[in-house]
């Protein structure tokens, strides 16, 4: 009888794994802003355009970290874990594929939003929140597959600096002050040991800006977008 073989990782041959759980806390946040952008923008006065002009910046923003997060899995992840697994390959192949049904929402979101901006119409708010609906309804089934299924593979087969690559990409890829929001974004329902988690991986430069500047302007973006006091 045939023994099986087992494909030896990076994992193995160096002893390091990583924190995969960082990408859940990601995901809640991102969770969060998606069902929060439905129910600011269907809660905005018909004819209100100063605060459909907030709302649509931050939409853009959201956007913005949103690509710049999967991005990041479609260049770093993805071909590492093809690399490496045989049988769940369908399952790296079908987030993918679920990476291009996110997009697709987030361009018709995108679509929608100009009309409602330049003149707050109550049909056109209308129309933009049953995007965003939709929009989160296949982002959350993405994000909840990606944690049941895909990141145990991510912790079995790489390596702490593989899965470190992800978020250089993403600190690369936007604004500083757009990085920074993300963070916050990241960290505003993460636990003691989840913030802690997050932050050590930073530089101390990072860290410091981080609670100088980041820290306090998240919190100034929070209230005016969500309208809450301090």
């Amino acid at each position: 009888m045939k023994t099986k073989t087992t494909k030896k990782t990076p994992q193995t041959q160096t002893g390091t794994r990583p924190d995969t759980h960082q990408m859940v806390v990601i995901h809640r946040g991102i969770r969060r802003e998606a069902g929060l952008l439905i129910d600011l923008v269907t809660a905005t006065a018909p004819g209100d355009t100063a605060r459909a002009k907030v709302l649509a910046e931050h939409f853009r923003t959201y956007r913005l970290g949103l690509h710049n997060h999967h991005t990041g899995e479609d260049e770093h992840l993805w071909p590492a874990l093809l690399a490496r697994v045989d049988l769940e390959a369908d399952i790296v192949l079908r987030m993918e594929e679920q990476h291009e049904r996110v997009a697709a929402t987030l361009a018709a979101a995108d679509a929608a939003l100009p009309a409602w901006e330049a003149t707050a119409a109550e049909a056109d708010r209308d129309r933009l929140a049953a995007v965003l609906a939709e929009h989160r309804a296949v982002l959350v089934e993405h994000l909840d597959e990606e944690e049941e299924s895909l990141l145990p593979l991510a912790d079995r087969h790489l390596t702490a600096q593989e899965w470190a690559a992800m978020g250089e990409h993403f600190a690369a890829s936007a604004p500083k002050p757009k990085v920074l929001f993300f963070l916050g974004m990241a960290l505003e329902e993460a636990d003691r040991a989840e913030r802690r988690s997050m932050l050590r991986g930073l530089p101390l430069p990072a860290r410091l800006i981080w609670y100088a500047v980041g820290r306090p302007a998240y919190a100034r973006t929070v209230r005016a977008v969500r309208r809450t006091g301090r």
